[in-house]
């Protein structure tokens, strides 16, 4: 259960992360409603992703759990931000596929090089 909890968190966080990287580099304030507002599409996103992989049995794999919830992540949050006309140009959702990809599946790579070097 240790293990399960630390994956979630740790994907929250990189959610968090992310959105809080892309208020800054458009000078968004960073307040914490700011980064909110930019994060629950993308968290919600990765909730959906935790549920379809039902990633609390492989937490650390990047599969299925890693890729589902980073698939799920940009997809949910990129039909929550239309729906909330957020805006999904596409070039944000390109910038969004690959920085999510390399902190939601990163983290798990290095978990698994880790261990592997145990």
């Amino acid at each position: 259960m240790r293990r399960s909890s630390f994956a979630l968190l740790a994907d929250l966080a990189c959610v968090v992360l992310f959105c809080t990287i892309g208020r800054r580099s458009h000078a968004e304030g960073l307040s914490i409603a700011g980064i909110a507002q930019t994060a629950w599409p993308f968290l919600a996103g990765t909730a959906v992703g935790w549920l379809l992989s039902v990633g609390w049995r492989r937490p650390l794999a990047l599969m299925p759990t890693g890729v589902v919830v980073w698939v799920c992540t940009v997809a949910v949050g990129m039909v929550l931000r239309a729906l909330t006309s957020q805006g999904v140009s596409p070039s944000f959702v390109v910038v969004a596929s690959l920085v999510t990809s390399v902190l939601l599946l990163g983290w798990r790579g290095a978990a698994m090089f880790a261990s592997a070097r145990l």
